[in-house]
């Protein structure tokens, strides 16, 4: 007991002694500046999932955090709503983690030497949740194409000049994610090598060594850009939306319409949701088909083609252990189909229908 208090009073006397709320907000704070810097609105993501299920419960926030064990991190995850996907849990357990490792950090003198040890083993029964079969949510070439035409189709109805189409259009041909769709300028565009240099993402720790990713598309994609490409600068946004805003109709009693307001970047995931689910509609196609599907899409489809594993992953900016870990039942196919191919005929062939006999034994 003496020591206990001996050593909280030489950690006070370092400072104010942090608490998960007071680390936790700090990650959180960084979070929302980096969104905010990518060209992000509202509220990062991580604010969203760290404010439900970390900051919501009071115990757990108010724990000072250099008192912090391994067990109370496992009584956090076992207490997280059972609704929750595998994924989700994946995820906040990783913010948790970045936002617990950065505490560490920062309070490294007022800390005790085993806290990262405990961290890290705390939440390693979140991390290790079972992962998706990802392969399991592609689509059919043939969904994906009408997916496309239907993008075509919502975009002239509802007066995109082709915005809608192209966003979709690009998402399919490169399997990329959005955020990094948003950020292609037109210098992006290699017309001539049938290419596009898709931005790397900004997932993941540290700096990358490639600031683009070269991925090969058809030639009708590239005929299908060339409107966006003319007369305009190279380091422009190549993909763009309208945007909207509300004023009084007087040939309608006053009542509110929306009207063109400025042409700019997507900036935004969800600013493709509504538009999604008309083209869902409009495709005849289930609601619960997420736009992400065109990646897995993409990755499978490459995968089917016997492309092997590290350069599926190169090509979709990821590794080649995610690839493993969520798409292992096309990567088994791919493998089947080309063992498949190298198996040859081992039985000469005869050229008679008599089977030799054994002699009989005499007697």
């Amino acid at each position: 007991m003496v020591d206990s208090k001996r050593a909280e009073a030489e950690i006070a006397a370092l400072g104010e002694i942090p608490t998960i709320r007071s680390v936790v907000e700090t990650y959180i704070a960084a979070r929302d500046a980096r969104h905010a810097a990518q060209g992000g609105r509202g509220k990062s993501d991580a604010h969203r999932r760290l404010a439900r299920h970390v900051l919501s419960d009071s115990a757990l926030s108010a724990t000072q955090f250099h008192t912090l064990t391994s067990e109370r991190l496992k009584k956090w995850i076992s207490g997280l709503p059972a609704n929750l996907k595998g994924s989700t849990i994946r995820r906040l357990c990783n913010d948790m983690k970045a936002a617990l490792n950065g505490g560490v950090e920062a309070h490294r003198a007022q800390m005790p030497a085993d806290l990262a040890a405990r961290i890290k083993a705390g939440l390693t029964a979140g991390e290790d949740s079972q992962p998706v079969a990802r392969d399991k949510q592609a689509l059919p070439d043939a969904d994906i194409r009408r997916i496309i035409e239907a993008a075509l189709a919502v975009d002239a109805r509802d007066a995109w000049d082709g915005d809608l189409y192209r966003m979709v259009l690009v998402m399919s041909a490169t399997g990329a994610r959005f955020s990094q769709l948003m950020r292609l300028t037109v210098s992006d565009v290699q017309a001539a090598h049938g290419r596009l240099m898709v931005p790397s993402s900004r997932k993941g720790r540290g700096k990358k060594k490639t600031t683009h990713i070269p991925v090969r598309v058809g030639s009708d994609v590239i005929e299908a850009l060339r409107p966006a490409l003319h007369d305009r600068r190279p380091d422009e946004p190549l993909l763009l939306r309208w945007r909207h805003r509300q004023e009084k109709d007087p040939s309608n009693k006053g009542r509110p319409k929306w009207v063109r307001e400025n042409r700019g970047p997507w900036t935004n995931a969800a600013e493709l949701t509504r538009p999604w689910l008309e083209i869902l509609a409009e495709a005849g196609l289930p609601q619960s088909v997420v736009p992400y599907a065109l990646r897995h899409s993409s990755i499978v489809r490459q995968l089917r083609k016997a492309l092997p594993v590290q350069l599926v992953a190169k090509a979709h900016d990821t590794s080649a252990a995610i690839i493993e870990r969520h798409y292992a039942a096309a990567i088994v196919d791919a493998l089947d189909d080309l063992s498949a191919a190298a198996v040859i005929p081992l039985v000469p062939e005869r050229t008679d229908n008599v089977l030799p006999m054994r002699a009989l034994d005499a007697g």
